[in-house]
């Protein structure tokens, strides 16, 4: 019987902690984190995945080539619109910082190996 073998590379996986540790330290649009807090703190895990849905697909989009000025719409319009929090301007600013942090970061993908 001839073996099957694929020529598809297994898909690169996100490191969730080093995702959260640039989104938490850039982007926390609802002000959950005190000062001098980290989300992986005992009192902060509660709601340590309150951003990951944004902030995944973010980088997977950054991953699949768009651009970080487009990501970076995304985030303002979900901390703009969605959340009806801040200023558009102060929101954009943000937002490009996670973006070109999450563009910028090598160590956010890894192989499965």
């Amino acid at each position: 019987m001839p073996r099957f073998e694929s020529s598809l590379t297994p898909r690169p996986r996100l490191k969730l902690s080093r995702l959260r540790d640039i989104g938490w330290s850039l982007w926390d649009p609802i002000g959950l984190l005190k000062a001098g807090q980290k989300w992986h703190d005992a009192d902060c895990l509660p709601f340590a995945n309150e951003y990951d849905s944004y902030l995944v697909y973010a980088a997977g989009q950054l991953r699949r080539g768009a651009s970080a000025e487009t990501v970076a719409r995304y985030l303002t319009d979900i901390e703009v619109d969605h959340m009806g929090l801040g200023s558009p301007r102060e929101a954009s600013d943000r937002a490009l910082n996670v973006a070109a942090a999450l563009q910028a970061d090598g160590e956010l993908w890894s192989s499965w190996d």
